[in-house]
């Protein structure tokens, strides 16, 4: 019997990391990231990248409660995830008040929003590619993010300002994670579907690269917007 064929299969949750591995490196050492957490920019850099957060994660919940009952997507819907009140506090925080009224998304971030409401609404299973990469994300470099923000602009240790990146429902984030990657090694397509998927993936890398390279655009290196200087 050839050794070979008797080698289990690679695990889902493990082929859609890899397969993704350069795009998410991409995506993570954008200029922007780069200059906003080595605190080359300022701390308005800062609250239009949450702005434009808030309008991805409006998209990937407003679909949460309709896709709870789907086979593909509801085991990924899980309530302690939920970021959208968290950003809005943090925008309250950052940009007072009326912040919605000043609150404008990039074209990059417009077109992500949209891939992800579509996918939402058209296809589960190209959901959960974007649900993996936001929040996964979320829980792992995310917290760097945080630590980098508190420690630049003087945000409350997980508190106003950073609140995105605090999962109080979340008390062991290397449990939820483990168990995140086994409900992907779970999902009930077949390897057609799976390859659709980590496709999709690589595309949401790309869609938040985009925002950043936008981002940076904006931004000069002493942290102002031009549109707001």
């Amino acid at each position: 019997m050839d050794a070979h064929s008797s080698a289990p299969p690679t695990p889902f949750s493990t082929l859609i990391r890899t397969a993704s591995h350069e795009a998410h490196t991409e995506a993570e050492n954008s200029s922007f990231m780069g200059d906003m957490l080595g605190g080359r920019l300022g701390v308005t850099a800062y609250r239009r990248y949450t702005e434009q957060l808030w309008f991805v994660y409006r998209a990937l919940e407003r679909s949460a409660d309709a896709l709870a009952g789907d086979p593909v997507a509801g085991p990924f819907i899980r309530p302690e995830l939920t970021r959208t009140p968290e950003l809005e506090r943090d925008l309250a925080h950052l940009a007072g008040s009326g912040w919605r009224d000043a609150a404008r998304p990039l074209p990059a971030t417009e077109a992500y929003a949209a891939r992800v409401a579509e996918c939402a609404r058209d296809w589960p299973a190209g959901y959960v590619a974007h649900h993996y990469t936001r929040y996964l994300g979320d829980l792992s470099g995310g917290q760097i993010i945080r630590g980098t923000a508190e420690k630049t602009w003087g945000f409350a240790r997980k508190g106003d300002g950073v609140r995105f990146y605090v999962f109080e429902g979340i008390g062991n984030p290397a449990a939820f994670k483990r168990e995140y990657r086994e409900l992907l090694d779970a999902l009930p397509v077949d390897d057609l579907e799976k390859q659709r998927v980590v496709d999709e993936c690589k595309r949401a890398f790309a869609l938040n690269t985009a925002v950043f390279r936008e981002l940076g655009e904006e931004f000069g290196g002493d942290g102002r917007s031009p549109l707001s200087a």
